[in-house]
């Protein structure tokens, strides 16, 4: 079987955190992690074929190519079977990433609208104000401090939730401030957060060209609608 295939899979598949066979080298020895270790592999390359559009794969085949690998054997195809197999496993791994745009693609756009949607109507409401550039914010707690410039190091308490109210990410669940310095985040942030006075407390609605965009970011979609609480603790 072509080597460069086989590394492949295994490097895109297992994703073994740098140290971790440093770490286990005392085990290696133990009986019980050579069964471990093989279902390990064994779950990681099925996880991997399945990304690669290949799930449907023959397993009896699999094990015994497997087998045969490991065993030192001659593979059974020969170089003009193994250049057609690899041009399918091209054309299907093609596949499912134009599949897989696709579906990013459709999410976008939906998030897009709906963000715009939500928008329209938030912004009708009283006691939000919408500022040339789209942000909105509601001031929940008016701050008694002065307000931080766009260079400026602050220190505030927050938690982000999508439009369903899901939470992504909260300083407040940690329970440990998070500190930045304002150039350094996202548009919307950046904007807001000039807004407030040490002390104070406000909810931002920040629309997709203000947040991640189009591309997201882990565990953001792409242009999803962003609401934050912030509350701004001090300026350094």
């Amino acid at each position: 079987m072509n080597k460069r295939l086989i590394i492949s899979f295994m490097v895109l598949g297992l994703g073994i955190l740098p140290g971790y066979a440093e770490e286990q080298e005392s085990v290696e020895t133990d009986p019980e992690m050579s069964r471990e270790r093989g279902y390990f592999f064994g779950f990681s390359l099925g996880e991997n074929l399945k990304q690669l559009g290949n799930g449907d794969v023959d397993q009896q085949q699999l094990l015994e190519g497997l087998a045969d690998a490991l065993e030192g054997k001659n593979p059974r195809l020969d170089a003009a079977q193994q250049q057609a197999v690899i041009k399918i496993i091209n054309l299907r791994q093609e596949q499912q990433q134009a599949k897989q745009q696709a579906a990013a693609d459709n999410e976008s756009t939906d998030n897009l609208a709906m963000a715009d949607s939500f928008l329209e109507e938030n912004g009708s409401r009283p006691n939000v104000v919408t500022t040339d550039s789209g942000l909105q914010y509601e001031v929940i707690v008016e701050g008694t401090g002065s307000s931080p410039k766009e260079t400026d190091q602050v220190t505030v308490h927050y938690e982000g939730t999508f439009l369903d109210g899901n939470v992504f990410d909260s300083s407040v669940q940690r329970g440990e401030p998070a500190k930045f310095r304002l150039n350094q985040v996202i548009i919307g942030w950046t904007e807001g957060l000039q807004l407030m006075k040490t002390g104070g407390k406000t909810r931002l609605f920040v629309h997709p060209d203000l947040g991640y965009g189009p591309g997201g970011r882990s565990g953001i979609p792409p242009n999803a609608l962003l609401i934050f609480e912030v509350e701004l603790l001090g300026i350094d």
